[in-house]
């Protein structure tokens, strides 16, 4: 029995030296790429905490939909260049509708429709 126990713990503790030590997601993850360079290394969406790895924001197993983890980051990060959600990245639309909720997008329509009248 202990030997079971040592065992499990030891593959448990190799499996963690090997996720650590990777910079790629695996299969549950979440990656959300910020267009602009982030400011800050780690974001908190909802329930859900995200480190920044090699210029992408990583989580594993968000405990929402897919498009609302992404709209969630894209919220609080700004404009994502992609999405990957469980080995499978968003298409053009799907990263179109995220990107819809960035606060960068806001502010650029909000500019957009501010363009001054023309006096006749």
């Amino acid at each position: 029995m202990i030997r079971t126990i040592a065992k499990s713990v030891l593959v448990s503790a190799a499996l963690l030296a090997a996720a650590g030590a990777s910079a790629q997601p695996t299969d549950g993850a979440y990656v959300a790429t910020p267009v602009a360079a982030p400011a800050k290394t780690t974001l908190m969406t909802r329930d859900t905490a995200w480190k920044l790895r090699d210029g992408a924001f990583v989580t594993v197993n968000a405990p929402m939909r897919e498009m609302a983890a992404c709209q969630l980051v894209a919220r609080d990060a700004g404009l994502l260049s992609g999405f990957t959600a469980n080995g499978k990245a968003f298409d053009a639309a799907q990263l179109d509708a995220c990107n819809a909720k960035a606060k960068v997008a806001k502010t650029q329509v909000a500019k957009t429709d501010a363009a001054p009248a023309t006096a006749n």
